[in-house]
């Protein structure tokens, strides 16, 4: 891309940055009460509902097996698991490895909710809030579908290998809320702020609202990670998520065309 198309005219200052963040989610919470996001709900939901089934059902004695051979070379596990023993208490592994279990699996449906959400839910969305509150911003965006469903794909595919090898280090107490939090900050902003511009912005403007903007996308990410910590968000999230990201995204593209940032 050539650099001399590309003029600033200001940086916006933190205040204002976090001012736009705020109003993002202010929409994304009036747009969530229409009847067609409400109905949009559901899809995510079910998918990610029956993806938990089908994996539970296929996957949990295998990994329930593998899990408990791998549970006997830990040291400090059998330790403990032992001195329990020996008080008379329960043993450790009888519950770590279920919670384990559910721990890789559970979260790996998610993932393919929130997939299914970039994927299906948010051109729904778009379409919704291009004929609402942003009819003036064009689709200027090619091959829409396939760049989005490749980001979708290689984001939740990194989230899910990601996950499953940084899980020993839940053993380590601050990881085990950092962890989940970081890897539902990567997947919420590297796959949304894609879908949220793919459709309305050139590759120009994709690119310039990822750099001039970058620490909304990550702050967004990183607000809806803290709020998907708490299982009943589990239910509205990924549809919600779509919309603060397709607000942010579509009122950036509006004002920094206003501005004549990009030369054509």
């Amino acid at each position: 891309m050539n650099q001399s198309n590309l003029a600033v005219r200001k940086q916006p200052s933190p205040a204002w940055e976090m001012a736009t963040v705020g109003l993002a989610f202010k929409r994304a919470l009036v747009s969530q009460c229409h009847p067609r996001m409400l109905v949009a709900l559901f899809l995510p939901f079910i998918i990610a509902l029956l993806g938990a089934i089908i994996l539970l059902w296929a996957f949990w004695d295998p990994l329930t097996g593998w899990l408990n051979v791998q549970a006997s070379d830990w040291g400090v596990v059998n330790q403990i698991d032992q001195w329990m023993l020996a008080i008379g208490l329960f043993s450790i592994k009888l519950y770590l490895v279920p919670l384990l279990a559910v721990g890789i699996l559970l979260p790996i449906s998610g993932i393919l909710g929130l997939v299914i959400a970039a994927v299906f839910v948010m051109p729904i969305v778009l379409r919704h809030l291009e004929k609402t509150e942003y009819q003036g911003v064009s689709r200027q965006g090619r091959f829409s579908t396939t760049v989005g469903a490749w980001n979708a794909a290689w984001v939740g595919v990194l989230f899910a290998i990601g996950w499953v090898l940084t899980m020993p280090l839940w053993l380590i107490p601050p990881f085990a809320v950092l962890l989940p939090i970081f890897w539902w900050t990567f997947a919420f902003t590297r796959m949304l702020r894609v879908d949220a511009t793919i459709e309305h912005a050139s590759a120009q403007e994709r690119r310039l609202l990822w750099r001039m903007h970058n620490r909304q996308w990550w702050v967004i990410g990183f607000i809806l990670a803290l709020i998907n910590l708490f299982p009943p968000a589990w239910l509205f999230l990924p549809v919600f998520s779509a919309l603060v990201f397709a607000h942010f995204g579509l009122e950036s593209l509006r004002r920094l065309r206003a501005q004549n940032v990009i030369d054509v």
